[in-house]
C-alpha cells in the first residue's frame, strides 16, 4: 500500500485514465494521498502566431476543470496542472512531493519509441519511486 500516489494523464483516452485511476485507488493506503496530474508542453513560438492570445490560458482552465472532476471521484484526491517537458516534469514533481508509487498508462510502443522513447519509458527508467505502468 502506498501513501503518496502520483497518477499522470494524458486526455486521449477516458478508458485508460479510469483505469489508472482505480489502481491508484486500489493501492493507496486509507489515508493516502492521489495527485492527478497533466503536464501541459509549450506550444512553440511559431505555432503560437496561429493561436488566438487566450488560447493557453483557456486551455489550461478547461485542463483543470477536468482534474478536478477526476480528482473528485476518488478519496483524498488533488488535480493539478503543471506547465514543462512531460517526462522530466513528473519526474521533478514526484521528487519533490515524495511520491512512492507513479501509476501511468502507456501507449503500445512504436518504431518513433524506439527513437524518441517515450514518457512511460522515461518515467520507469528514472523515478524515484516505484512505477505502476498500465497497458
Amino acid at each position: 500500500m502506498y501513501s503518496n500516489i502520483l497518477v499522470p494523464v494524458l486526455f486521449d483516452d477516458d478508458a485508460r485514465i479510469q483505469k489508472a485511476l482505480e489502481v491508484a485507488r486500489t493501492l493507496a493506503t486509507p489515508d493516502g494521498r492521489i495527485t492527478v496530474m497533466h503536464v501541459m508542453e509549450d506550444v512553440p513560438g511559431y505555432a503560437m502566431r496561429y493561436l488566438s492570445d487566450d488560447f493557453m490560458k483557456t486551455a489550461g482552465d478547461a485542463i483543470e476543470a477536468q482534474l478536478k472532476d477526476l480528482a473528485a471521484t476518488l478519496p483524498n484526491a488533488r488535480g493539478v496542472l503543471i506547465h514543462g517537458h512531460s517526462g522530466r516534469s513528473i519526474l521533478e514533481y514526484a521528487r519533490e512531493h515524495e511520491t512512492d508509487l507513479i501509476v501511468i498508462a502507456s501507449h503500445r510502443p512504436g518504431m518513433q519509441d524506439l527513437v524518441l522513447g517515450s514518457t512511460a519509458t522515461q518515467i520507469t527508467r528514472h523515478a524515484p519511486a516505484a512505477v505502476h505502468v498500465l497497458r
